[in-house]
């Protein structure tokens, strides 16, 4: 594909497009075009290997499906043919027909809506479009014309010319006389019993007639124009009105003829921008052709592939268009195909069971590489990549005949014979069924030999076969690989999956075994074939069954580290609750400190007071400083306790991903508890603040007899065990007995997070607490999804904006850089920020 681009191309067979089904493609394609022009250049693009030209066309193709599916403004009007009208307005002495012209207006509307589209929209949306109606004008001036002579109903109008005018207004007098004449006539008869009284006037032959019956008609005056079919009614034209209908006959002549003369100037100034008309048609035509391509490619699912340039062929979701039509009107889906061809493995030999999809595996690519450089969008991924090939060939079905003394093996050889003469670098070869049609050994051998030339030649294709031979060829040569059709060995159905890599089984006896064949004969078949060929078909079902079991194995474990994944950032967003939790309690302290202080003050001047009062008695005092060193330690715990809570579970968590840790890096090991200090016991006495050993429930000690006391539980007084006791503190008092707020912790989708990350944003024009607000959203978003760097868009500007969003950002411990982007990017203007990982 490094070569000239001057190589001719070759197809081979002549039907080649009739076997892959790229026909029945085109016909699909040109019944979505409206005109005849468009259908001609439909069937007139053919295969080419020229880079450019396959650019092109799947450049037009793939912006027209973009505008059909996107853009709710663009024209949807249709086109029409108009190249016989062009034809006839170019011979000298000719004019054009209203209906014609009323047709090129509509054409020339319906265009230069669409190329006035084109020149409104963004040139980078669609630049090859854009490019393509860059020479066609809009020729409104045509259209202007033909308005001014043509109204909304198809007819000429009365002031096409003053002439036209001044008919018509003779005409609609004259008529008008005639009519009135007539009716007077039509009275007289009636009243005279000449004729019925239910008739009226009538037209015949273009003059205003009375209708008479047979033994009346003498007793008016005037001609007889026609009569009925059964004869008893004539039709009578008054003498009286013939010479005005003689009047108004000549004036709708000469109607005529000014509509002519009319119609005549028209298209002779027409004639002068027909250079400009032809091509509006071609821009027409053309657009149409695209049009019904891109419709073709929205109701089949299909896009533009990429264009490789390494020699790549690579389809992902690939799928036959015909069969996924057919499976569609069925209500099933197709399986679709994804296969690599490259310079180290160029030709894929595809074994398996019989009806398990080789054979649509060989279509379905040589048909989209086919459709590709013929321009047509193709039934795979967007992100499939595809090469050009100056040579396609393919050998598929029977093409025996009996005229030509050809057998089915022969033609095979025939088929054979042009692709070793054509193959090359530039070409790919579609094989199926290789080397079948003869007798095994012999047909095995010569396909093996034909394969190893097809090798050397450095050719791309696909074969499929059934021949251990060749299968083993491809095992151990460079340039080939197998691939296997997938079969379901449980269940004896074909999965129609294709895997490469490894060579496929036929399942010849599981197919025999499950359609009801005798044991007998599948047992003596086997005895036939051998242990070794019985061996190797067992070997690659084994295979097969262990690369299926490994495959669940891996996806449990896949799916094992995905929720194991989605806990780790459930405890990640549950450590980021707290935190935000911890600082809206420090912020509370903040506020309640004041009060806090102001309060401990008023308690130490009513101590010292209490103590003066008292003259500092001694139990009086003691009492006093009981009761303050009891507030002290309320204070304290108030203020801890929120951050001992905080501090409890952030530490909780730490020690559980780092258990986490250990356990993926080293195998587990025995943990020992660390002896925990005991804690100075405190005297039970009056007043003291008890636990119940092993329990929850807290109390005061209200009396205290030898080995036992009474204890007041909330309401409830009760003597108990000494021993069954616990001195607590009072800040473990109030703990205890405080009702506890319930705590919220915000939770996340992390994965629908992460889908609608954005790695940047843009903050120009916005206040500064707005922007730094964006930017720590931003900030905390990427920590959370895992996400290294991102771009803040701030402006040059003043700099005061980008000043305040890096002070912002070396605030992070989190954040390990905040640079300029490239000069070339936006330098200054734009903040490139990077994460410790």
């Amino acid at each position: 594909m490094a070569e000239s681009q001057k190589m001719k191309t070759v197809i081979y067979p002549n039907n080649f497009e009739s076997k892959i089904g790229f026909t029945t493609i085109r016909e699909q394609c040109v019944a979505l075009c409206t005109m005849q022009h468009a259908r001609t250049m439909l069937e007139g693009e053919g295969f080419t290997a020229v880079h450019k030209e396959v650019e092109r066309r799947q450049s037009l193709a793939e912006e027209m499906r973009q505008i059909l599916l996107t853009e709710r403004e663009a024209p949807k009007e249709e086109f029409y043919d108009i190249a016989e009208i062009i034809e006839k307005a170019k011979v000298e002495g000719t004019f054009l027909e209203v209906a014609e012209i009323v047709t090129l207006g509509r054409a020339l509307i319906s265009t230069g809506d669409f190329v006035q589209f084109l020149h409104r929209s963004d040139t980078s949306l669609y630049p090859t479009l854009t490019a393509l109606a860059q020479p066609v004008k809009a020729l409104w001036h045509i259209v202007a014309d033909i308005r001014r002579i043509i109204d909304d109903n198809g007819s000429v109008r009365d002031n096409a010319s003053e002439g036209l005018r001044t008919i018509r207004q003779q005409i609609r007098q004259h008529e008008g006389q005639v009519s009135k004449r007539l009716q007077a006539i039509l009275n007289a008869a009636k009243a005279s019993g000449v004729v019925d009284s239910d008739a009226s006037i009538s037209i015949r032959e273009g003059r205003a007639v009375i209708p008479v019956s047979a033994g009346n008609k003498r007793k008016i005056n005037g001609f007889i124009h026609d009569e009925s079919a059964t004869g008893k009614t004539f039709y009578v034209e008054p003498a009286e009105v013939v010479e005005l209908n003689n009047m108004l006959r000549e004036l709708e002549y000469e109607e005529r003829r000014e509509i002519v003369r009319i119609l005549t100037t028209f298209t002779d100034t027409l004639r002068i921008d027909i250079a400009d008309v032809e091509r509006t048609e071609h821009f027409m035509a053309t657009t149409d052709m695209l049009r019904a391509k891109a419709r073709w490619a929205l109701e089949n699912g299909a896009v533009r592939p990429i264009l490789s340039t390494d020699d790549r062929l690579v389809l992902r979701t690939a799928r036959h268009p015909l069969l996924a039509q057919s499976l569609k009107r069925q209500k099933r889906s197709v399986i679709p195909l994804d296969i690599e061809l490259n310079r180290e493995s160029r030709i894929l030999v595809i074994s398996g069971p019989n009806a398990g999809g080789k054979s649509v595996c060989l279509k379905t690519i040589s048909l989209l590489q086919y459709m590709f450089q013929c321009g047509y969008p193709i039934t795979a991924s967007e992100t499939s990549e595809l090469p050009l090939f100056k040579g396609m060939f393919i050998d598929i079905g029977d093409e025996q005949s009996i005229d030509n003394d050809l057998s089915t093996y022969s033609s095979h050889l025939m088929n054979m014979k042009a692709m070793v003469a054509g193959a090359n670098s530039q070409t790919m070869i579609f094989i199926d069924e290789f080397g079948s049609g003869t007798e095994p050994i012999i047909g095995g051998a010569i396909a093996e030999a034909i394969l190893e030339k097809l090798v050397a030649c450095g050719c791309y294709g696909i074969i499929t076969t059934h021949y251990a031979n060749i299968k083993y060829y491809a095992s151990n040569h460079e340039g080939v690989a197998n691939g296997a059709m997938m079969f379901d060995v449980q269940n004896i159905r074909p999965l129609f999956r294709l895997e490469c890599g490894k060579p496929g089984s036929s399942f010849a006896v599981e197919i025999a075994r499950k359609i009801g064949l005798s044991e007998d004969i599948i047992a003596s078949a086997k005895e036939k074939a051998g242990s070794e060929h019985i061996d190797l078909e067992k070997q690659l079902r084994e295979v097969a069954r262990d690369k299926h079991y490994w495959a669940q194995k891996r996806e449990r474990i896949r799916q094992t580290d995905r929720k194991v994944e989605e806990m780790e950032q459930a405890l990640s967003e549950k450590l980021s609750g707290i935190r935000e939790e911890r600082n809206r309690i420090l912020h509370e302290a903040k506020a309640q400190a004041k009060e806090l202080v102001a309060e401990a003050n008023r308690q130490i001047e009513n101590t010292i007071k209490g103590i003066r009062e008292a003259q500092a008695e001694k139990e009086q005092t003691k009492w006093l400083r009981r009761e303050f060193e009891e507030f002290r330690e309320e204070i304290e715990a108030d203020n801890s306790e929120a951050n001992e809570r905080i501090e409890r579970e952030m530490e909780r968590l730490r020690r559980r991903q780092e258990r986490r840790a250990e356990r993926k890096n080293n195998p587990a090991e025995p943990k020992q508890e660390a002896a925990q200090p005991a804690k100075k016991a405190l005297p039970l006495e009056v007043g003291a603040k008890v636990r119940l050993i092993g329990q929850n429930g807290v109390g005061v000690v209200k009396e205290v007899r030898g080995k036992r006391a009474q204890v007041a539980f909330g309401a409830i007084l009760t003597t108990i065990e000494a021993a069954r006791l616990e001195v607590i503190s009072s800040a473990e008092y109030k703990r205890a007995t405080r009702p506890e707020t319930p705590r919220t912790v915000i939770s996340a989708d992390i994965s629908q997070r992460r889908l609608n990350f954005t790695s940047s944003i843009d903050i120009r024009g916005e206040r500064v607490m707005e922007a730094l607000e964006r930017v720590q959203t931003l900030v905390d978003d990427a920590l959370m999804v895992g996400v290294s760097t991102v771009t803040i868009l701030h402006g040059k500007g003043t700099g005061a904006l980008k000043e305040e969003v890096r002070r912002y950002l070396r605030s992070l411990p989190q954040v390990e850089s905040a640079t300029d982007d490239h000069p070339d990017r936006g330098g200054s203007g734009i903040t490139i920020v990077t994460f410790k990982m």
